[in-house]
């Protein structure tokens, strides 16, 4: 069946995969049609289905079982009539052709009305030679094929009418600003637009020209394999941030999770450390008292035994000084009987106490355990893929840089503290010395100063303070109150962390700051910022920061120290101030 060519044009029979003519073309029960072989390399390939489902590549409609493809043969025949009057009066320009032998408005014959100029359909094939072909995927189909998802749509360029003469440009077309003429044609040679006499008499000669709506057909076609392309770009990029995402909330959760399990494990290492010093403590207090009740033993039959011979020995005085003989002879013999002594040259009270055994045991298991500890770090220290985390252990050494001698200062002690010679050591007495009232002294509040006071730059000290019950540590301004009752606090000139009762530490602010301090120290670091205000508190041992306070130091401030009152001999153990040594 024959039809006009008036009614004929390439979009109706161009398959929207190949965007070719319909080569045995077939419908899918959707009612749309493609090239067998393009639908079928399409399912096969996996982009419009999986294992059960398979998908129209234009109105995505789904079919669970694979439709059964017969070749449209009406179709088919109109195609191949459209054909062959495309080859025989497309008006079909030959590609060997020189280009300068023609007329530039004359490069194709008139098309029929509605129909596409077969110079713009061998130009299309020319640009997308490299499209998918049944068989041959093309990559941007491949990148799609990726993500199962199906082809752009096929959007048919609109009708180009070509012109054909200088006479006949539209009144839309923008005019040449030299030949006042329409720019109705495009040198690919120079990338912009021309008209024909820039063709004809311009720098123009022997480009390659072509008509601009042909171009941009061309170009338009191009933006959306382009857009594709872009799109699945934008698709990987954001999967890839949403992995990322995903992996740092694993992350956390996974430190969160690490962080209690080793907070757990570390609190029953506290506690059993805790239960071994009792346990070794109730040992030397039953080798005290087992040595205390021998020699109480020995000692009363000692003392048994000197009464008795003090006795005789009193007897035997006696006895000489009498003058009745009668009375002497008869008692003589009594007395003189040498006693039932016993033999003490073996009796001895020993304990390993007295030999050190029990510390010299306890010191080297302790040596061996804090060994050990120092190797925990490393040990759950792995490898990562450059995780520039700040870690605890250079801040140590960075602040260590600005270690500074700090001495107390006598004239400030509350008068209950005692300072060693050297001014590095400061306990607690049970009462009251005699010094002088000074109006820098405390005479309250059982604390001391340094000597050594800074109004700028950075400085580090570090206080040993060993297993004490109660301490405070920081540093005051040279201006507090020292007499009577005080209040403590930034707002009063005093920035200084406490412990209490072994266990509460917190920073002294007005209500107090309680901090969870999960390593117990035996060694505090204090670093203080004067330019900056601020002050931080370290646990040397385990390289940690405990706290850090920012505020401004409006006065001149001293390093704060207080051992706190002894309690009754349990917390009579000295604070003392060490040498600083920088951390490897």
């Amino acid at each position: 069946m024959a039809l006009p060519a008036s009614f004929l044009s390439e979009d109706q029979f161009a398959c929207s995969i190949c965007l070719e003519v319909f080569t045995n073309p077939v419908s899918t029960p959707c009612g749309h049609s493609f090239c067998q072989a393009c639908i079928c390399s399409y399912w096969d390939g996996g982009r419009g289905g999986n294992a059960k489902i398979y998908q129209c590549p234009l109105c995505k409609e789904s079919f669970r079982k694979r439709p059964d493809l017969h070749i449209n043969r009406t179709l088919k025949e109109i195609t191949e009539q459209f054909k062959q009057m495309s080859d025989v009066g497309g008006g079909v320009e030959d590609p060997n052709a020189n280009p300068h032998h023609q007329h530039p408005l004359a490069l194709s014959s008139p098309p029929r009305p509605g129909e596409m100029p077969g110079s713009v359909i061998t130009e299309m094939r020319t640009r997308f030679q490299q499209l998918p072909s049944p068989g041959m995927p093309h990559k941007s189909f491949q990148v799609l094929n990726e993500h199962n998802d199906p082809p752009p749509p096929y959007s048919p360029p609109r009708r180009y009418q070509a012109k054909v003469g200088p006479g006949d440009t539209s009144p839309n077309v923008p005019l040449c600003p030299i030949h006042l003429k329409g720019l109705e044609f495009f040198c690919r040679s120079d990338n912009n637009c021309v008209c024909s006499l820039c063709v004809e008499t311009g720098g123009h000669r022997g480009h390659n020209i072509i008509p601009a709506k042909r171009e941009w057909h061309i170009k338009k076609s191009q933006l959306g394999i382009e857009e594709v392309e872009l799109k699945d770009l934008i698709c990987e990029r954001e999967r890839k941030v949403e992995e990322i995402q995903n992996s740092l909330r694993d992350i956390k959760s996974a430190a969160e999770r690490e962080t209690g399990g080793a907070v757990c494990e570390f609190s029953k290492l506290i506690s059993t450390v805790e239960r071994c010093q009792a346990e070794v403590l109730e040992v030397i207090e039953m080798s005290r008292r087992a040595a205390e009740h021998r020699a109480q033993s020995l000692l009363r039959e000692l003392e048994m035994e000197i009464t008795e011979l003090k006795k005789r020995s009193t007897a035997l005085n006696q006895l000489a000084l009498t003058e009745d003989y009668i009375l002497f002879l008869k008692t003589y013999s009594a007395l003189s009987t040498p006693p039932q002594a016993k033999d003490w040259s073996n009796a001895s009270v020993a304990s390993e106490l007295t030999s050190g055994e029990i510390l010299r045991t306890v010191s080297q298991m302790m040596a061996r355990f804090q060994e050990e500890m120092r190797k925990l770090p490393e040990a759950c220290q792995r490898p990562s893929l450059d995780l520039a985390v700040p870690r605890a252990k250079p801040k140590i050494k960075r602040v260590q840089e600005y270690a500074a001698d700090i001495t107390l200062d006598p004239n400030t002690s509350h008068p209950r503290l005692i300072i060693s010679v050297d001014g590095k050591q400061v306990c607690c007495g049970d009462r009251h010395q005699s010094v002088p009232d000074n109006p820098e002294r405390f005479d309250r509040v059982v604390c001391v100063l340094a000597r050594q006071g800074f109004s700028s730059g950075r400085h580090y000290w570090e206080v040993e303070v060993g297993g004490k019950t109660d301490w405070d540590l920081g540093v005051a301004s040279r201006s507090v109150h020292r007499k009577g009752k005080i209040s403590v606090g930034p707002a009063h000139g005093y920035w200084f962390l406490s412990l209490r009762d072994r266990s509460d530490y917190a920073f002294r602010t007005e209500p107090s700051t309680s901090l969870s301090v999960n390593l117990r120290p035996s060694r505090i670091g204090i670093y203080v910022d004067c330019d900056k205000g601020l002050v931080s508190f370290y646990n040397v041992e385990a390289r940690m920061l405990i706290y850090t306070f920012t505020d401004t130091f409006p006065d001149t401030i001293h390093p704060f120290f207080s051992p706190c009152t002894n309690k009754s001999g349990r917390n009579e153990a000295p604070i003392i101030i060490c040498p600083v040594t920088m951390t490897e």
